[in-house]
């Protein structure tokens, strides 16, 4: 749809870039908003959440070249190159990094980390459903061909050019229908932080 936010001579800032740093202080936000609810300290609940998103940054890269190991083999430059470096890479990556990277810092912290991952999960559900957003903007991740109602066309050769986005092909805005599932995973994520529960049930609500 639009894959390019805005561009500064031969520099293009890519809209999916814009959504993950959106989701990422979206995120953020709710997690310390959150966690002083349950009595954690801010600051560390803002120093973990910058750890943590930097390492799944890397993750999420990492599993994207694991994937992709043959191409990356083939065309060794391309490792370090832009379009490496303006990809999001896979979300599991990420999440799985991050969990690691979170679990080293609680323990050094001395953080109860049950409590610390139940804050993390409403926050982690929404910066999920606003980068799923970008996806969409971007024109990445696309779904199925389909002459549903709702069925959308993209057409703009930069996301072809960047994604292999088919073009002037009616296809399931599958991205959306990732924006909604996660958001009801947030707002319900959100509705049972403020109930009652047992420490460790939220993050693993969130994960199944």
């Amino acid at each position: 749809m639009f894959p390019e936010a805005f561009r500064l001579g031969g520099y293009f800032q890519s809209t999916y870039g814009v959504m993950v740093t959106l989701a990422f202080l979206a995120g953020l936000w709710m997690t310390v908003r959150l966690g002083r609810k349950a009595g954690l300290n801010a600051d560390a609940m803002v120093n973990l959440g910058i750890y943590v998103a930097l390492v799944a940054l890397v993750g999420a890269k990492l599993l994207m070249v694991a994937f992709d190991l043959g191409y990356y083999v083939r065309h060794p430059g391309e490792l370090f190159s832009l379009a490496t470096f303006r990809a999001g890479g896979i979300f599991f990556g990420g999440l799985l990094a991050a969990l690691l990277a979170a679990s080293v810092y609680v323990r050094r912290k001395r953080l109860p980390g049950l409590v610390v991952a139940d804050t993390f999960a409403p926050g982690l559900a929404l910066g999920h459903a606003i980068g799923r957003m970008g996806c969409f903007l971007a024109g990445c991740c696309w779904g199925q061909p389909s002459h549903l109602p709702w069925a959308v066309t993209f057409t703009n050769p930069l996301a072809h050019e960047m994604f292999g986005t088919p073009l002037g092909v009616s296809v399931h805005p599958a991205q959306l229908y990732e924006v909604l599932a996660v958001a009801a995973i947030f707002l319900l994520l959100y509705h049972r932080f403020h109930r009652p529960h047992r420490p460790g049930s939220l993050i693993g609500l969130y994960l199944a």
